[in-house]
């Protein structure tokens, strides 16, 4: 502690209080790549002293995380300068100044400043330049600059409206190091009929569009493999070891007989809160789900039956029957009728696949939109949060989101993923004209011995998703 606050504490002790001097306000400076700097200008003191705290305050004119005397000027400035310290953007500094003027001790008390921005050494406002992955996130914007709700892994601090991930694609997604391919089996909770793999048949970027479709099981690996055994544990992105990553057939169990994509940008880029903008143009063919949504990267609210959410940006099931019905929104259980509960539906004019159109969603601490081509069609607000509702409807995650905030279990890190699923036992209800039921053992099979029915609704140009960019704005 200075030794030379209590000469602060009897400085005004009888004088009237217009008659004390006021110590002018200290200028705190957060310093790029780390450093505090702060100063006061100088007025005939013989003495500046500098006491603070960082995110907790002071209890009264305790020493603090800095406590610090400086005996002399320079230039004219009066300087305190931690070199050490790294600071973030939101940090809040709690604290007191002193001088010595004239022989008597004036202090500067309760003082409070918040990191909004970062200088060089020079005092220049400092961009975010540099800082980000090459091609996954804006170097536009300049500090200081209003702090965003949004959240980002990295670097760990947004400014409002920044543009903080795009991706145009117009160079190979293998190049970027922004997308990671998933090679897996995908199972629980929707078990769709499709093994991901990283293959130029299914997946490619030609002329700045993201394209992925389907082909069947047999075409890569010959005649009757549907009925063998197919290991993929080297590269798998699945549970080594589990059914994620090898699996044989047997009986009526045969392998997933369609080869799609997916996407991820779970290794480089997550983030909670923002607004995502996707320009996609949607696959045709029976039973096609295209894979434009938010994942939880933690799954911090459990592994299974959608516990820790899913967030659709956009979705339309290829069949024609249901190619003008656009959905989208948050997805907190596996099975009907709570799966839908909660996500919106806007009917188009023609069918969604016929060209491209830009698909937003908007994800706050208070709720969530949605949009097509600038027009909103849906908001879900969780009110005081989803888990009473939820419990009601016997969701067994409810009593884990009561932890979190409202909106949980949509209050942790989420990364984007783009792909293309086939059928499975939840994304289309019974009906005449579906080879198989959703609660059947034989679901796979029949739906492969029904490919004379679905088979030549894929047309080439037609049943691949198509994507030309996509966008996360800060709040």
């Amino acid at each position: 502690m200075s030794l030379f606050f209590l000469v602060g504490l009897l400085a005004c002790f009888g004088i009237h209080l217009t008659q004390c001097y006021k110590v002018p306000p200290a200028k705190l400076e957060a310093i790029y790549p780390k450093g505090l700097r702060v100063s006061i200008p100088d007025d005939g003191y013989t003495l500046f002293a500098f006491h603070g705290k960082l995110n907790e305050e002071m209890d009264g004119l305790e020493a603090g995380d800095w406590a610090r005397d400086i005996t002399k000027p320079k230039n004219g400035t009066w300087t305190f300068r931690d070199r050490e310290s790294t600071l973030k953007l939101g940090d809040k500094i709690y604290f007191w100044t002193f001088v010595i003027k004239d022989g008597k001790g004036y202090r500067q008390d309760n003082g409070e400043w918040t990191v909004t921005g970062y200088v060089n050494e020079a005092g220049e406002p400092v961009t975010s330049e540099g800082k980000y992955p090459s091609g996954s996130i804006s170097d536009s914007i300049i500090y200081p600059c209003e702090l965003s709700e949004s959240k980002v892994s990295v670097p760990g601090f947004v400014c409002k409206g920044q543009l903080l991930f795009e991706d145009n694609f117009n160079s190979s997604i293998d190049k970027g190091k922004i997308w990671t391919h998933e090679i897996k089996f995908p199972g629980e909770p929707d078990y769709p009929f499709n093994i991901y793999l990283n293959d130029g048949k299914t997946i490619r970027v030609n002329e700045g569009i993201l394209s992925i479709k389907p082909i069947t099981l047999e075409s890569k690996y010959g005649d009757e493999h549907v009925y063998q055994f197919l290991d993929l544990t080297y590269g798998c992105t699945g549970i080594i070891g589990t059914s994620e990553c090898q699996r044989e057939a047997f009986g009526p169990q045969i392998l997933p007989p369609i080869i799609t994509a997916k996407i991820t940008s779970k290794k480089s880029f997550n983030f909670k809160y923002g607004r995502i903008e996707v320009r996609a143009k949607m696959p045709q063919g029976n039973w096609l789900i295209p894979e434009i949504q938010l994942e939880p990267k933690e799954r911090v609210y459990g592994p299974n039956n959608y516990a820790s959410g899913l967030l659709r940006i956009a979705a339309v099931r290829g069949n024609l029957e249901y190619s003008k019905k656009l959905y989208g929104g948050p997805i907190i259980a596996d099975r009907e009728p709570y799966r839908s509960k909660h996500l919106k539906e806007k009917i188009g004019l023609q069918q969604w696949s016929k060209s491209y159109h830009n698909y937003t969603l908007v994800w706050r601490k208070d709720g969530i939109s949605l949009y097509v081509d600038g027009e909103k069609y849906g908001d879900i607000s969780p009110g005081e949060g989803f888990s009473p509702d939820a419990k009601e409807n016997g969701i067994a995650a409810a009593s884990q989101w009561v932890k979190g905030a409202a909106i949980a279990p949509f209050d942790e890190m989420f990364y984007i993923s783009l792909g293309l699923s086939v059928g499975g036992i939840n994304e289309f209800p019974d009906s005449r004209n579906k080879p198989w039921t959703n609660n059947s053992t034989k679901a796979m099979l029949k739906f492969w011995e029904g490919r004379g029915q679905w088979i030549s609704t894929w047309f080439e140009n037609d049943m691949a998703l198509k994507v030309d960019y996509v966008r996360v704005f800060a709040l």
